[in-house]
């Protein structure tokens, strides 16, 4: 299994726009590309920090080529909602105990 953590910095007034996208995103994810799942979390500074789980590295280096248009242009919203997004960490995981 691999994993991926975000960082998104979100446009203030944008959060509720953000988090919409964000899961229609995800969801879109999970439906086309294999992916896992993923959480989001806020953080007390007022950054969005989420953790997205895949099958395995290539699984997630070529998950966008397999997107419909639509979630393309959700993703691109999601973006556009965002002054910076971060890849904080990816990396395999060893052991997972999350329930």
């Amino acid at each position: 299994m691999y994993a991926v953590i975000y960082q998104f910095n979100v446009i203030p007034g944008l959060e509720k726009d953000f988090e919409k996208t964000w899961q229609l995103a995800t969801e879109s994810f999970i439906a086309h590309a294999g992916g896992l799942g993923s959480r989001l979390h806020k953080n007390e500074a007022g950054s969005y920090i989420a953790y997205a789980q895949w099958p395995d590295k290539i699984s997630w280096e070529s998950a966008r080529q397999k997107l419909p248009k639509t979630a393309l242009e959700n993703l691109q919203r999601m973006n556009a909602y965002c002054e910076k997004i971060s890849i904080l960490f990816n990396m395999e995981v060893k052991k997972d105990l999350l329930i």
